[in-house]
C-alpha cells in the first residue's frame, strides 16, 4: 500500500539540516511534485537535490549525478528482467 504522506524530511533529516527555510521548502516542493506522479525518491536523489539547493554542487554536477543514477537504475532493471546489454 502506498504511503498517504511523503515524509521525506523524516526519512533523511541529516540532509535537510544545512538548508535554510526557503531552500528546504523548495526541495520539499520539488520532491513532492515527483512523489505525486509516482516517483519514490532515494536517499541519493534527496542528497543530490539538497546539495544543489545549498550550493554545494552546480547544475552540471547535479545533471551528471542524476544521469549516472538513472543509468544505474536502468541497468538494475535490465538485469532484473534478464536482459544483458551494453551500458
Amino acid at each position: 500500500m502506498a504511503e498517504s504522506q511523503m515524509r521525506i524530511e523524516q526519512r533523511y533529516p541529516e540532509l535537510f539540516v544545512q538548508l535554510d527555510d526557503k531552500q528546504r521548502r523548495a526541495v520539499v516542493q520539488s520532491l513532492a511534485a515527483g512523489w505525486h506522479e509516482g516517483f519514490n525518491s532515494t536517499r541519493e536523489d534527496v542528497e543530490n537535490i539538497t546539495d544543489y539547493a545549498r550550493g554545494a554542487i552546480d547544475a552540471d554536477e547535479y545533471d551528471r549525478r542524476s544521469d549516472a543514477a538513472a543509468h544505474r537504475a536502468a541497468e538494475v532493471a535490465r538485469r532484473a528482467a534478464g536482459v544483458m546489454g551494453a551500458s
